[in-house]
């Protein structure tokens, strides 16, 4: 058998695993599968949105990442999210300052996104040789109100928030600090380190108030394998293609000095942070005002097509396909 590289299974391994290990319930209104950031539990009243993510590729920051990423997955389908409980794993000869350190940011990103630390597991370990998060957020949603993505059509609008890629930006200024400082000189240090709270890699505000405008018919957030990792976990999740306008797509100065010397493709980069949002065309002025009123910029970059396949418009080239994370690269 193959050996798998670091990193997201590949669509087609993960679609093989769902469809061969999971089965249907009556309560369970969006099951696993490819391209679903979080499931949905039926309830009486309304429905329950569950979503659960790790973080491995950081260290610093621990907490802030784990609750915001966890907290994207559940505003992705509508829901705010409500409760969040977290396993964090130490390697052996970790300090307890800095399990306190790591927890204390659990708490205080908890607070930003006002959910509720209701429980989880922490333990030193031998088994990890650096420390290791895994978060589940639980959120609500009305039943009039759920954003599930078997509702895109052909021809609705996709819509990118903010550029790409705030998160990777911000490892890259803080594992290749001395580097970029050097190039680059101590400002653009400090505004590069700075993008995991401005612009941010949370989406929570944007995806509510997108959803709330009607016509967004699903949202997905940008995370590790990029942007065009993104695009083809939405259009496996909805069975339909997709057309994207390479000059469309908004990249941030800092991404193109930091990529270009390192040799990195914006595309294929972790990029929390940025939202995608397929909409009815007509919607799609009222959605972008709504984005835009939260200080939040929101560009069309293209559409979803009846014909199978992700391409450029500008040559019909076929959208980059990244086995593992550009980031990853910085580890080569």
């Amino acid at each position: 058998m193959n050996e798998l590289s670091a990193g997201k299974l590949s669509v087609e391994l993960l679609g093989r695993l769902l469809a061969s290990h999971t089965g249907p319930t009556e309560r369970l209104v969006v099951p696993p599968r490819v391209g679903e950031d979080a499931a949905v539990i039926e309830l009486p009243d309304r429905y329950l949105v569950v979503a659960t993510d790790p973080i491995t590729l950081v260290t610093e920051d621990l907490g802030h990442y784990l609750v915001t990423i966890n907290a994207n997955d559940v505003a992705t389908l509508g829901a705010r999210p409500l409760f969040f409980s977290c396993v964090l794993l130490f390697p052996e000869g970790t300090r307890a300052s800095e399990v306190e350190r790591v927890f204390g940011e659990v708490c205080a990103a908890c607070g930003e996104q006002e959910v509720v630390l209701i429980g989880g597991h922490t333990e030193v370990t031998p088994t990890v040789a650096a420390p290791v998060a895994v978060g589940q957020m639980i959120g609500e949603v009305d039943r009039d109100r759920l954003v599930r993505k078997d509702q895109i059509r052909p021809g609705d609008r996709l819509l990118l928030t903010k550029g790409l890629a705030v998160e990777a930006v911000s490892i890259i200024a803080r594992e290749r600090a001395a580097e970029v400082r050097q190039a680059h000189g101590e400002p653009f240090l400090r505004r590069a380190r700075a993008f995991l709270r401005d612009p941010g890699i949370g989406v929570v505000r944007e995806a509510l108030a997108a959803s709330a405008v009607g016509g967004v018919h699903a949202m997905h957030d940008v995370t590790e394998g990029g942007l065009s990792g993104g695009l083809l976990e939405l259009a496996a999740a909805c069975h339909l293609g997709l057309t994207v306008r390479r000059a469309a797509i908004p990249i941030y100065p800092e991404t193109r000095a930091l990529c270009d010397p390192l040799g990195l493709d914006p595309l294929g980069l972790i990029a929390s942070g940025s939202l995608l949002l397929a909409v009815d065309p007509a919607q799609v002025p009222a959605v972008v005002a709504a984005v835009e009123a939260l200080g939040v910029a929101c560009v069309d970059i293209g559409w979803l097509t009846a014909e199978s396949g992700c391409r450029f418009e500008e040559d019909g080239a076929p959208l980059p396909v990244f086995a593992v994370d550009e980031i990853t690269k910085l580890r080569g």
